[in-house]
């Protein structure tokens, strides 16, 4: 008996813009849920995937004649497989004149993106699909309320099926790793080595929550900068990696301009690591790296999965100075601190309070994110557990 599907928080933003939109688009990194998520949001509409052959060749040669199938629109999977289709899309849905006519769904975001942005300008609403967060395991009751458990759950990740299959994490991400490479980064780009890409991308795990020095990891990877440099887009278009950009507002100081790197996921991290185990995490270097890793990701889905566009940053100036993460809103930047420890003390509050010091009247409430067993407010800042690092 399959296990009951996890209700996803992206699900009340489809809710919301469904009658909005004649077309709405699902991206995201491979197994991370989109097709159902798509089916299960709208499951009036019928089903087509591009990953079968018949179904690409049909929508490649006749895409009037695969469009006439569906009267009322359906959900399209992998739609990247048959760009040429999103101006027939286009055409169909301006004379429907209907909203939420089609739910598009794909994974490689170098053609979906230029190929929505060519076709379907104004007509589609962006949703941006990553593997499951804390939050949403949480109120499923799939998340072991206890400090210990977060080296398990940094080994695990998000990915929907480690949390709905007896599937072991590093066996399912070596597979995934080598069909990631297989058909994805052949796919999106002229990969001709692909061992030397596997190099590149386990150094790349190796730098998760570190400052990008791309001269520095073409130079280990064996390959000029500016393949580097593509591959790295590589991976950011399939949703492996992202980059977080530092905040722009100087305050007075020299700032840091490199971005630093984040997996989109730590058990995909952890396993190109060659993580297998908690003990062997417990005292891995990397631990607090990939702790920061999952609490940066947390607060992406948050913002994605609420509609919107990231606002996250980070603050270092050059006397390494540095806040982990600022979330930029209308009101003022708040400062968030990312500690991997369980316990809370005061020194770990020295970044926050130097850097609120230094923004004034810029500067919103203060969070320290750690994993404390509980949360509180501790001299004016706010305290919290890994469990709540969003709420």
């Amino acid at each position: 008996m399959p296990a009951p599907l996890i209700l996803r928080a992206a699900d009340a933003l489809l809710d919301e813009i469904r009658s909005g939109y004649p077309v709405i688009t699902l991206t995201g990194p491979r197994q991370s849920g989109k097709t159902t998520l798509a089916r299960t949001a709208f499951a009036d509409k019928p089903y087509v995937s591009l990953e079968t052959p018949d179904e690409r060749e049909f929508a490649h040669s006749d895409p009037r004649g695969f469009l006439d199938r569906f009267p009322g629109g359906a959900i399209i999977d992998e739609v990247q497989h048959a760009p040429a289709l999103l101006s027939w899309i286009q055409t169909d849905v301006d004379a429907a004149g209907t909203m939420g006519r089609f739910i598009l769904t794909g994974s490689q975001n170098f053609a979906l993106i230029a190929g929505i942005s060519q076709s379907l300008a104004g007509r589609s609403a962006l949703v941006q699909l990553l593997p499951l967060s804390i939050a949403e395991l949480a109120a499923d009751g799939r998340l072991a309320d206890q400090p210990g458990n977060l080296d398990t759950f940094l080994l695990r990740g998000g990915y929907p099926a480690l949390h709905a299959r007896a599937v072991a994490p590093a066996r399912w991400y070596a597979d995934y790793t080598m069909s990631y490479l297989e058909r994805d980064v052949r796919q999106i780009t002229q990969v001709h080595d692909l061992s030397a890409f596997q190099r590149f991308l386990k150094l790349c795990a190796g730098r998760t929550g570190q400052l990008l020095n791309l001269s520095a990891l073409a130079v280990e990877a064996g390959v000029s900068q500016s393949t580097a440099r593509a591959w790295l887009s590589v991976l950011e278009a399939s949703y492996i990696v992202f980059l977080l950009q530092p905040h722009h507002r100087n305050l007075g100081k020299r700032l840091v301009k490199t971005p630093k790197l984040y997996f989109i996921d730590t058990g995909l991290a952890a396993s190109l690591l060659g993580l297998q185990d908690a003990g062997q995490l417990a005292t891995h270097p990397l631990r607090g790296a990939l702790f920061e890793t999952l609490i940066v990701g947390e607060f992406l889905k948050a913002r994605y999965n609420a509609g919107w566009p990231s606002n996250l940053y980070f603050w270092r100036d050059n006397t390494g100075l540095e806040v982990d993460l600022l979330l930029e809103t209308p009101e003022a930047l708040l400062p968030v601190e990312i500690k991997a420890t369980a316990t809370v003390r005061d020194e770990l509050f020295a970044g926050l309070r130097k850097w609120q010091a230094i923004a004034g009247s810029a500067a919103g409430p203060a969070r320290l994110v750690c994993a404390a067993p509980e949360s509180h407010r501790r001299n004016g800042i706010v305290v919290r557990r890994w469990q709540d690092a969003t709420s």
